[in-house]
């Protein structure tokens, strides 16, 4: 039987985009007919006629299939009830704004093809877009790039594809404050990438503002990294090394030596000291109790302990 690929296409107040969505992957499953397909549309709770348009097409394509959220949750939710509800050899995720452009969906399929359990669809910067745009994408990239525990490809997007190991052990994951990339980077496989320039969005306008980019961004730190976390602690420890010694030397300098350089350094400078010294050592028990909070982190997102990319041994007992 041909292999099933399942497109899941997460939206929120969409209604004029869908159809010319639907269209467009229309259109690619006739080029790829060797492939049976399935469109899942996920409603994130949209308040225009978007669930009108989507009843209409799931009676008029069998391919279809239409999940409604009770409310509006979230891209990361939506992105995630489509993966737990695709039945695909392969998943692609894309935007119903039409900035993945759907006429890529034969590269992403190559590349699996090849060998990818995941196929990353990367934005190309465009000349139309702001420089505040631009330098800020560049600081976010560069800061992960410093504190994450997972490599970070910049100008990552939610254009994905995934093989079906990587969907399943995706859908182990328990996090609710999570960032879908991020814990598919974590998962790890085989991976490759597609670069693309993103059309202008043809209706409507962007789900995405600045707080909601700004509460993903603080969410991929806690997700990719424990080192806000420790902050405090690091803090701690170079307010003591310079603390420290300055302490000892003042001491040694006024009350040893009775201030031969000079300094009349006074009591209320002596007490400064003495006050940044513990709040150095304060810093450094926070940094410990985070340490524990950090282990107990670890726990509570009950993450499996590790992901299976394959397994031989019951493929020989049967050669064998």
């Amino acid at each position: 039987m041909a292999k099933l690929l399942s497109i899941i296409v997460p939206l929120y107040n969409e209604a004029e985009n869908i159809p010319l969505m639907h269209r467009e992957l229309e259109t690619q499953a006739k080029k790829m007919s060797e492939y049976r397909f399935e469109f899942i549309f996920v409603d994130d709770g949209s308040r225009d006629e978007s669930m009108s348009v989507l009843h209409r097409l799931a009676k008029a394509d069998r391919r279809v299939r239409v999940l409604e959220f009770a409310r509006n949750f979230g891209k990361e939710a939506a992105v995630s009830a489509g993966l737990h509800a695709a039945k695909g050899d392969a998943v692609a995720v894309m935007d119903a704004d039409l900035q993945h452009p759907p006429q890529l969906l034969a590269q992403f399929i190559k590349k699996w093809r090849d060998g990818a359990d995941v196929v990353v669809g990367v934005r190309e910067y465009d000349a139309a877009e702001g420089w505040l745009k631009k330098l800020s994408s560049d600081i976010y990239y560069a800061i992960m790039g410093v504190i994450a525990h997972t490599k970070i490809t910049p100008h990552a997007t939610d254009y994905r594809l995934l093989d079906r190991s990587v969907v399943d052990a995706f859908n182990r994951m328990g996090e609710h404050n999570r960032m879908t990339r991020g814990l598919i980077d974590w998962l790890g496989f085989r991976r490759d990438y597609v670069h693309f320039h993103a059309p202008p969005r043809q209706n409507g306008e962007r789900g995405y503002t600045y707080r909601k980019l700004i509460n993903l961004a603080m969410n991929s730190f806690m997700s990719y990294s424990l080192m806000p976390l420790k902050f405090a602690g690091y803090m701690g420890i170079v307010i003591l090394l310079v603390s420290g010694p300055l302490s000892v030397f003042v001491v040694i300098e006024k009350y040893i030596l009775h201030d031969p350089f000079g300094l009349r350094i006074t009591g209320t400078a002596t007490l400064a000291l003495m006050l940044l010294f513990l709040i150095g050592l304060v810093l450094i028990g926070q940094g410990l109790v985070a340490l524990y909070i950090a282990h107990i982190h670890a726990e509570v997102t009950n993450r499996p302990l590790y992901v299976v990319r394959n397994e031989l041994g019951d493929l020989l007992e049967d050669e064998a």
